[in-house]
């Protein structure tokens, strides 16, 4: 067996998943609840009528590539050539840190609390990984010296999602700019920024950051999984410079040939309509600010999300987040992910999901409150 493989721990985020039993109240998976717009694959339907199901090229369907561009009409990604269609986002993030990265020199720079497969994608390569954390007491905001403190003269690709899996938090665009400019009068090979914005359609703050939009050297990973609850139609893309975009889709063309055409034709669709993308958009945004209430009432600590659907709350410092998940799941019937799964930084942190009816997630953030935060009116950091 490959060693790489075999070091590589199982997903945390899946084992407390996997917990869930009939009537639990499922406040885990990232996964959108509502359903999805039919007409996009009626569509789809028609088209394979017309013209089959044969493989698009390597890099994805042409007109697909051109809205999607268009779409974004980021500055150094403008046209479908810096564009490939992949299976699912994270595909899209494998095959970016797979092309760029020279295991025998290169370093990435990964900012935490962070999605788990970023980091166990760039290991099962023999890619050095460094780590940063944004800081607890700054309720694990987007700072840009502490970024630009992180590099070292081996890194090659700072990695972040904005908005935040699992903290919700939001790069500002100032920090945005403070990064990029500092980046942009280094010397020596570029350092490129891997912005995953695969959360971008629920973002709740006006002044939100993207790094595309002002740094030539980005690479942009993003899907329709959240923003139309597409998880399982597995279609996501990259967005990078020349001639960096051709490489990846060399990289794309033998790890999965293509992505699936009739998934493509309801991109397509989906891209082709004015609105489409933020279809769902309103909804998280009133279910934002409805669970923003219910955690100001829980006596827990929070932060607020500004973006994705997530909200993290505190536990004792040094308890273990594992044990508190198995804890809730068995004796709770509440799934929550334990904070430890997206870096040591979250521990004594869980992730919970909102996107389950109100009601259920009212009752899960309650009992998590009544276990964990009984004196309700404090943080369980001891101020008022």
């Amino acid at each position: 067996m490959n060693p790489k493989v075999d070091a590589i721990g199982g997903s945390l985020i899946r084992e407390i998943a996997a917990r869930k039993k009939p009537g639990s109240i499922d406040l885990g998976l990232g996964e959108p609840s509502l359903l999805p717009t039919i007409r996009y694959f009626y569509a789809a339907v028609n088209s394979v009528e017309k013209s089959g199901m044969r493989y698009t090229v390597n890099a994805g369907d042409l007109r697909l590539r051109e809205l999607i561009a268009a779409h974004y009409g980021y500055p150094h990604a403008a046209s479908a050539e810096n564009v490939c269609v992949t299976t699912g986002s994270q595909e899209a993030v494998y095959v970016a840190i797979k092309t760029l990265m020279d295991p025998a020199k290169d370093e990435m720079l990964l900012v935490e609390p962070a999605f788990p497969a970023y980091k166990k994608m760039a290991l099962l390569e023999g890619i050095a990984v460094r780590t940063l954390s944004n800081r607890e007491e700054n309720d694990f905001a987007f700072e840009p010296r502490r970024i630009l403190e992180g590099i070292t003269d081996r890194t090659r690709l700072i990695v972040l999602c904005s908005p935040c899996n699992p903290t919700g938090r939001v790069i500002s665009a100032a920090a945005v700019r403070e990064i990029a400019g500092a980046l942009s009068v280094r010397g020596g090979d570029p350092i490129y920024v891997l912005h995953d914005e695969v959360y971008r359609e629920q973002t709740y703050i006006a002044d939100a950051g993207y790094f595309a939009q002002v740094y030539p050297y980005t690479i942009v990973t993003n899907s329709l999984s959240k923003s139309n609850a597409l998880t399982g139609l597995r279609i996501g893309w990259t967005l990078a410079p020349k001639p960096l975009a051709a490489a990846i889709v060399k990289t794309h063309a033998w790890v999965t040939s293509c992505a699936s055409t009739y998934a493509q034709r309801i991109a397509a669709q989906i891209f082709a309509t004015a609105g489409a993308l933020q279809e769902h958009a309103a909804w998280y945004g009133e279910r934002s600010a409805s669970v923003v209430d219910i955690l100001q009432h829980s006596g827990l600590r929070f932060v607020a999300p500004e973006g994705a659907f997530y909200a993290c709350v505190a536990l004792e410092r040094g308890r273990s987040s594992l044990q508190a998940a198995h804890e809730l799941a068995d004796e709770e019937d509440v799934i929550a992910i334990p904070g430890v799964a997206f870096g040591a930084s979250f521990e004594s942190w869980l992730r919970l999901t909102w996107v389950a009816p109100l009601d259920e997630v009212r009752e899960g953030i309650h009992r998590i409150a009544r276990r964990y935060a009984p004196e309700a009116g404090k943080t369980l950091f001891g101020a008022t």
